[in-house]
């Protein structure tokens, strides 16, 4: 979907991306995580053109975007930012709507997308249409923001620090419907982060910045096991790796024969949620069922620490 092939920016003497080049594939999300100025956000600007790049190009779905104007292309592209960016005397169902207005919509076709976003979005259309920002909760203003984005079915999504301004409960909850949202939808995204733990949580690949460079673009699993540089390696927090590479492994992959007491666990859940909850229950092990609820194996708290201590 999106090509970035050596883009390089400068400001004045500063160099903000340099010669950054990747392949972000129809439907992924990709994260860009990185310290304060390492080049994430200008990285992410050089994708709808809000910046322009010095060298190298961007290709949408094999198109030059500077093949036209940067405002038709932006109308392709959504655009989320921290704290969400709505037009504060307009209502929501108008802020949902702003680009199929300007794209020329009929007014019975951008209602609809209005009201088929705030249901996706978990926002009652009868209480929340007609109300505006402030009248809202943080975390609904940021679905409000999200589903602007989202309005005009755009390929791609770009998002800046989306989740930077709720609150640690709001903001795991904002990234799961996020997540489940753009299962369904298959929408392209593009998120920029400082947050190692929302990028692993979020990204299908993680491309990691420091000063302008990309340092590493892999998924989460690997950059996890085998973080390319020691910087790297401190964003991941050395003490937090073991129980950060339990997230990625499901349960079925490590089964066991033998019975084991107390509720199952679907087969579905990673290692880190059997530990969590064999610490929580005090269960030396887990029954394991698969989705019709049937009791496939168990697993251990042996096996668990085991997989942890692997690569602590």
């Amino acid at each position: 979907m999106i090509e970035i092939e050596h883009l390089s920016k400068t400001f004045a003497a500063e160099t903000a991306v340099n010669d950054v080049s990747l392949s972000i594939g129809d439907g992924e999300i990709v994260v860009i995580v990185g310290t304060s100025g390492s080049g994430k956000t200008t990285l992410l600007r050089m994708i709808n053109r809000l910046i322009e790049p010095d060298s190298g190009r961007v290709l949408l779905d094999g198109r030059d975007t500077r093949d036209g104007p940067a405002y038709l292309l932006r109308r392709q592209i959504g655009y989320a930012i921290q704290g969400h960016g709505l037009f504060p005397h307009r209502t929501v169902g108008e802020n949902i709507g702003t680009v199929p207005k300007l794209l020329g919509w009929e007014k019975a076709r951008t209602a609809a997308r209005v009201e088929e976003l705030m249901a996706l979005f978990q926002l009652d259309v009868a209480t929340y249409r007609d109300r505006l920002p402030a009248e809202l909760s943080g975390g609904q203003q940021q679905r409000v923001g999200v589903a602007r984005a989202l309005a005009a079915s755009p390929k791609v999504l770009l998002m800046d620090e989306p989740f930077g301004a709720l609150d640690p409960i709001i903001r795991a909850k904002a990234q799961a419907d996020l997540r489940a949202i753009q299962r369904r939808l298959k929408t392209t995204i593009v998120l920029v982060t400082h947050d190692m733990n929302e990028a692993i949580a979020l990204g299908d690949r993680i491309a990691v910045m420091d000063q302008g460079h990309l340092l590493q673009y892999a998924t989460p699993d690997e950059i996890v096991v085998r973080p390319a540089t020691a910087f790297v390696g401190e964003l991941l927090g050395s003490g937090e790796r073991p129980f950060r590479l339990l997230s990625f492994r499901p349960v079925r992959r490590f089964l066991e024969t033998g019975a084991a007491s107390g509720p199952p666990i679907p087969d579905s859940a990673t290692l880190r949620d059997a530990l969590e909850e064999a610490l929580w229950s005090g269960r030396d092990a887990l029954p394991v069922a698969d989705a019709s609820g049937t009791v496939v194996g168990r697993i251990s708290m042996a096996t668990l620490v085991k997989q942890a201590a692997r690569h602590g």
